[in-house]
């Protein structure tokens, strides 16, 4: 920040009554929600350091946003970092339970994520929303949705490689890959498969650690991936997802609550009769192999 630009801002900001600092909108917004959503970086960190000596940093407004969640979502990741660095709550969450790293995934904005990192602020990574979904559950839900909008409108390659960079920065933070939601009880390899997400799903597929073998086989009310993955009936990429999550230790043997293996699950039919030969072909001895083709 320019220090000359900082020195007017706080001579501005030191002419405007404290009253009127604290003095809240019809929306609850006071002068800084409204500085920070503006991207007024400099006036932004001048109205911070006073509400900040009086307390008043963390006010929320009619959504339950701060100011730090009002500078998440409009994408101002300086602003961001500033009001972390001043003393603002980096866990603090809206009215849907949403937290700053909750905002950055979920619109896709690796740089409100970056600056929470260079902050060095401990942060709760693993935090929930009132859906029951920690940032790396919204992040892996967003690029589904974007994965999936391709089909029907031209998206911007750039969109997609956002989010997956979303998702690489929470990991980096330590988010848990293996943590379940709360509702549900899926992973992110779950949500992959049920969007039939292809490159998400070979991304996870290669993350690092020796509990991969154990994610590939979580349930999620008693199914698992490859259960899943069984019921993408017809879908283009269903054969692919099935032999990469049999290549990558998928249990074809496991049963969810109905005692049914993912065998069981495929739809009827000459196309499904293929899937079934493999899948019953790797039951017992799951885990990397050839996987001879069906084609």
């Amino acid at each position: 920040m320019d220090p000359g630009e900082l020195a007017q801002a706080r001579a501005q900001i030191q002419n405007v009554e404290l009253t009127r600092l604290l003095q809240q909108d019809e929306d609850g917004d006071m002068l800084l929600h409204l500085l920070v959503a503006q991207g007024f970086r400099s006036l932004a960190y001048a109205a911070a350091e006073m509400l900040r000596d009086c307390g008043h940093l963390d006010v929320k407004e009619h959504r339950g946003k701060t100011p730090l969640l009002v500078a998440a979502a409009a994408n101002q990741p300086e602003i961001v970092k500033d009001l972390i660095m001043l003393g603002a709550d980096a866990n603090a969450a809206d009215q849907k339970g949403q937290t700053v790293l909750h905002l950055g995934a979920t619109y896709g904005l690796p740089s409100v994520i970056e600056a929470v990192m260079m902050t060095g602020i401990p942060v709760n990574v693993e935090a929930r929303n009132f859906e029951g979904l920690t940032p790396l559950h919204c992040a892996v839900i967003a690029h589904n949705a974007a994965f999936q909008a391709q089909t029907l409108e031209p998206l911007s390659q750039s969109h997609l490689q956002d989010l997956l960079l979303c998702i690489r920065l929470l990991l980096q933070l330590g988010a848990d890959y293996k943590s379940q939601d709360l509702k549900s009880s899926k992973t992110l390899l779950h949500l992959a498969v049920q969007a039939a997400n292809l490159p998400l799903i070979q991304f996870l597929l290669q993350l690092p650690g020796p509990e991969l073998q154990r994610f590939v086989n979580m349930k999620a009310h008693g199914n698992t991936a490859l259960h899943m993955a069984a019921g993408l009936h017809g879908h283009p990429y269903q054969e692919e997802i099935v032999r990469l999550l049999l290549h990558h230790w998928a249990d074809p043997s496991a049963r969810n609550l109905e005692n049914e293996q993912p065998v069981h699950l495929l739809a009827p039919g000459p196309v499904a009769e293929q899937l079934r030969l493999l899948l019953r072909s790797r039951r017992g001895c799951p885990g990397p192999a050839h996987l001879p083709s069906l084609s």
